[in-house]
């Protein structure tokens, strides 16, 4: 916007915000953002330009459209919902609905929310939770709720919580239709109850954003915690985390405070603490065992690093499903490569096939898209594109379908390699709806239930079993014991030891049995795996991936922008010996490495050795391309080229 300074100077936008709360500002990146200050000794005749929505003042053009530009991405993420992808004026939008969300919360719940708020260790959705589960068995003055009354269910209001011998008694007032007051009367709280909860848990997430200055543990706004008489000095079980007193670094009656950690008199000695905690919380001791630096992250994708996880969707579901898609498997780096490719190419061409006609067969939405449009029920390899183009027409999405022109001049190599991943995302998406994938869902729900009983009653009959081993062979020992004091060891005793022995050998058989038995019931699990789900995650809540098609330790930053993984036995090993078990996600994180540890290394191995095959391979290549020029498809890194899709119904 052009204009003359005059007295439009106001250097911020205006502002959505609760009454006493700082106003919140969309996160760029994940991170926090700051507008630019007004420029210095402007004069009120100056022609400047200024962003309508952040009142920014520029006095140059340039750097007026480069900040406009910025604004325009979709890098911005709403604080206070939490959504992200947007720009940053739909993240001011985002914010100023989050906030009206938040004037939503009853004022009568405020004070019992901030105080379950203050200094609590969960994670914002574990506090949500156990919010909303103490919301609807506590009563509050003041909150419309329902009573049985005359052998009805009639609506009323508390207008007093009443305590006779220790029982809790509410003076209610009954309500008409139009929320007037009718009588009153006393009933026992226990019998009061809602017909839904008095406050959603979205609701209360934003109020928790809009309401803390702290995530670990938990801390209100201190106006907040004065106003409604909420203590602000942090329980003594947390005293020791950083970050909660940095005032408070003071001595006390009592004791001390130093560095953040509570010093007891030497006669009260030092309160343990419970491990496993939150990971954020733990803190170096003396006596803990040296832990490895973890590893660095290898991040040498084709594909963008916030696109990863499209890919990685993508390649999943078509690896899962390929049967019922008619689509033969693939590597992963194959289609990476074949997404980055300019040009299109049969792997490419046969995914987006093969979900057409999945689409097809439902005789669902797109079904009737293209019977609208006269088209054929059999997608060609050559017309491909047109039937991409209606699908985008369908989705309505504004991002996907403005790239329609250029796939219908035959550029679809051309688009952008993100953008061609949110479409086969939005493919996979429409993909899982259809009646064939739910139908093998369904079936491979009672395939794992089924398989579940067996191991159920197999560890059951080795658990039996075992135990009347034991028995046989504590009788047997005290035979013997008998035997030898008496000095009457016959050739009975002698034939005995010998049954013993070919006992062992059948038990070592049965054993055997078992094991492959076990083995068996692994590999079917993992052939019925319905959706894939990460191993766990570290301190910094990154989520660890691995998928039994693909070499690789994949690991996801907490946002889900960045990606990256490990490729070696020796960086898993490291990466294990860098896990604190003290820490509540990085032990779990421990045991799910430790329990599939051999798979993953042996896969991570494979993988290697199939690199330096490839290298090896590429090498030659280069070697012959100096006496012969060399086809394109003899490079591995074009191995999509060569693809062939042997399960293609024809």
């Amino acid at each position: 916007m052009v204009g003359f300074l005059g007295s439009q100077i106001s250097g911020r936008p205006a502002r959505f915000a609760r009454s006493g709360h700082k106003a919140q500002m969309p996160l760029f990146n994940k991170k926090p953002f700051s507008l630019l200050e007004p420029p210095k000794d402007l004069d009120s005749k100056e022609k400047v330009f200024q962003i309508r929505f952040t009142k920014e003042i520029f006095r140059d053009y340039q750097e007026y459209l480069k900040r406009l530009n910025l604004y325009r991405q979709r890098v911005w993420t709403c604080k206070m919902s939490g959504k992200s992808n947007l720009t940053f004026e739909e993240a001011l939008v985002s914010e100023h609905n989050a906030m009206e969300k938040a004037q939503n919360m009853p004022t009568e719940l405020m004070a019992y929310v901030l105080r379950m708020t203050q200094y609590s260790t969960l994670g914002l959705y574990e506090l949500i939770n156990k919010i909303y589960a103490n919301l609807l068995e506590e009563v509050f003055e003041g909150i419309e709720l329902l009573a049985k009354k005359d052998g009805s269910v009639v609506p009323c209001k508390i207008l007093k919580i009443l305590d006779s011998d220790g029982t809790k008694t509410c003076e209610v007032g009954w309500l008409r239709r139009d929320k007037t007051l009718i009588n009153t009367s006393v009933v026992k709280a226990a019998d009061l109850f809602y017909r839904r909860a008095p406050v959603s848990r979205n609701t209360l997430k934003i109020f928790i954003r809009d309401s803390t200055t702290q995530t670990t543990p938990w801390v209100i706004h201190e106006n907040l915690a004065k106003k409604y008489g909420i203590p602000t000095d942090p329980p003594n079980n947390i005293m020791h985390y950083e970050g909660l007193h940095k005032k408070g670094r003071k001595r006390e009656e009592n004791g001390t405070i130093e560095n953040g950690r509570k010093k007891m008199k030497k006669d009260e000695g030092h309160v343990p603490i419970k491990y496993p905690i939150d990971d954020l919380l733990v803190r170096p001791g003396g006596d803990d065992p040296a832990l490895f630096k973890r590893p660095p992250l290898a991040t040498d994708f084709r594909v963008p690093r916030c696109s990863v996880g499209d890919l990685l969707m993508v390649w999943d579901f078509c690896s899962s499903f390929g049967r019922v898609l008619n689509l033969s498997p693939f590597l992963l780096t194959d289609m990476e490569n074949a997404i980055c490719h300019k040009e299109s190419n049969v792997l490419v061409v046969e995914i987006h096939a093969a979900m057409f006609h999945l689409l097809i067969k439902d005789k669902g939405d797109y079904f009737s898209v293209l019977q609208n449009k006269k088209r054929k029920l059999k997608v060609s390899l050559v017309a491909w594109a047109e039937y991409l183009c209606d699908f985008l027409e369908m989705t309505k999405n504004e991002e996907l379908s403005s790239n329609i022109a250029t796939i219908r001049r035959g550029y679809y190599g051309h688009i952008d390699t993100d953008i061609k991943l949110k479409i086969l995302h939005e493919l996979v998406e429409e993909a899982i709806k259809t009646s064939a994938i739910r139908e093998i869902l369904s079936e491979r729900v009672d395939q794992k239930q089924a398989l579940n009983a067996t191991r159920r009653e197999s560890t059951r009959k080795d658990r039996e079993e075992q135990n009347l081993n034991t028995e046989t062979t504590m009788k047997n020992e005290e035979n013997q014991t008998d035997a030898m004091q008496d000095g009457n060891e016959t050739v009975d005793e002698l034939t005995r030891g010998k049954e013993e022995k070919d006992k062992s050998n059948v038990s070592r058989s049965k054993t055997e049995g078992k094991r492959h038995l076990v083995r068996h019931l692994e590999t079917e699990f993992d052939k019925l795996s319905i959706r894939s789900s990460p191993l766990g995650k570290d301190r910094h809540h990154n989520r660890y991936w691995f998928f039994r098609r693909e070499g690789r330790l994949l690991v996801e930053s907490a946002d889900s922008r960045e990606w990256g993984y490990y490729s070696t036995k020796e960086e898993l090993d490291a990466l294990m010996g860098s896990l604190n078990v003290k820490g509540i996600r990085e032990r779990a994180l421990k045991r799910q490495l430790e329990k599939f540890y051999n798979k993953i290394s042996n896969a991570l191995e494979k993988r290697t050795k199939d690199i330096m095959n490839k290298m090896l391979l590429e090498e030659g290549v280069l070697r012959r391309s100096t006496r012969v020029r060399a086809q394109p498809k003899d490079n591995p890194s074009m191995a999509f080229l060569k693809y062939v899709n042997k399960w293609k119904d024809n």
